[in-house]
């Protein structure tokens, strides 16, 4: 049987990453939809649903993900051929990269970064080397092997024990039993304000959004929860993160199952997620929670599907209240389950529960059917 097409294990900082280009959408098309690609096969989600998620063809979804598996994230952006050709060899070039992305103390030179001019300099003092380059050429050369004069930022690693065993029991649930498997995660805060984003106009006539300087609206929190067999996704809003919000999702998530068989939701470490009344309620009614490892959100599979839901809902939008805002959210909700799937599909999917729910007397919600008189 052939495999699925999917992404390797994602590390913990290429997780962060492509959460970050996806939450963000402020960057390059193509370089956010490929993120979206990679951070949503890494969530589980098959081709045939990427294909639909960021409207291209599942030739090229297949394509980015062998990329990524062959080189990394570097397949994020596309490297365009032609030009004269080169004036170094090969060797030569990688020799060059690897110099610049090198500290200068390293090589025994008295600095902490480079410049062109030093970097050129050294480059030319070179034992045995011979790269006639100008300046020009060698800033060019530096941008096509993806060296950039970048701010230095901090990084950190998920310091979770158990981050494999984590990872596999949720790439158990999403390989083995994703008709069964399902996520939850909060989006917010969403606050009421006008929010920039883009779209099409006539050139150098953009949409325009009144200013705001008080802000006396609050704030609320979508719980999102997606279905990952059903390709599914609904929620609330609420005024804030709790307990009861996040037992009252879980709650609809074991509904949309109400056969009674056991089911798999992954979420987060919030310490709402983890109460011992929702763990121990979770235990009775055959839910098993399958957290997140620390400071990787990023295997959790709905948040490829928050980032459309911010671009089309949030984004170029001046809501005038949180009511407002919460119908545009479910109306978008509407709109993308309803052309989540093929309808023939969607049908035979509702007929099968249907049946389901019928031969074992039970209504949907869970409530056990009255015995007939």
């Amino acid at each position: 049987m052939t495999q699925p097409v999917k992404v390797r294990r994602l590390t913990d900082p290429e997780g962060q990453k492509l959460q970050r280009i996806v939450r963000r959408g402020t960057m390059s098309t193509v370089r956010y939809r490929r993120a979206m690609i990679l951070l949503a096969s890494a969530g589980g989600n098959t081709v045939p649903v990427i294909a639909r998620l960021v409207q291209a063809d599942e030739d090229t979804v297949r394509a980015v993900i062998h990329r990524f598996n062959e080189i990394g994230l570097a397949c994020l952006d596309p490297q365009w051929a032609g030009g004269r050709p080169r004036l170094l060899s090969l060797e030569q070039e990688v020799i060059v990269a690897a110099t610049a992305s090198t500290r200068p103390t390293k090589l025994g030179q008295p600095f902490t970064r480079w410049s062109i001019r030093k970097l050129l300099d050294y480059l030319h003092r070179l034992p045995g080397g011979s790269f006639t380059l100008g300046r020009e050429a060698l800033r060019a050369l530096l941008v096509r092997h993806g060296v950039t004069f970048q701010r230095t930022k901090t990084w950190k690693e998920s310091p979770d024990p158990d981050f494999d065993a984590k990872l596999d029991a949720i790439e158990y649930a999403l390989t083995e039993r994703p008709e069964r498997t399902f996520a939850f995660d909060e989006f917010g805060p969403l606050g009421i304000r006008p929010t920039a984003g883009t779209g099409w106009a006539l050139k150098g006539k953009p949409d325009r959004l009144p200013a705001t300087y008080h802000r006396t609206h609050g704030v609320t929190y979508f719980h999102g929860c997606y279905s990952i067999g059903d390709d599914l996704l609904w929620g609330v809003n609420h005024r804030r993160k709790g307990i009861d919000n996040t037992w009252a999702a879980l709650k609809s998530i074991r509904a949309a199952r109400p056969d009674g068989a056991p089911i798999y939701v992954i979420l987060d470490n919030l310490s709402a997620h983890k109460n011992r009344r929702i763990q121990a309620w979770a235990e009775k009614n055959k839910v098993r929670l399958l957290f997140t490892p620390t400071y990787a959100s990023w295997a959790n599979p709905i948040e490829a599907h928050f980032g459309p839901l911010r671009q089309f809902t949030l984004a170029n939008s001046c809501h005038p209240n949180h009511t407002v805002q919460t119908w545009a959210l479910h109306a978008y909700l509407r709109w993308r389950n309803t052309h989540a799937r093929h309808p023939d599909v969607l049908a035979a999917q509702r007929r099968e529960r249907a049946r389901v729910r019928s031969e074992k007397g039970i209504r949907w919600g869970g409530r056990p059917l009255e015995p007939a008189a």
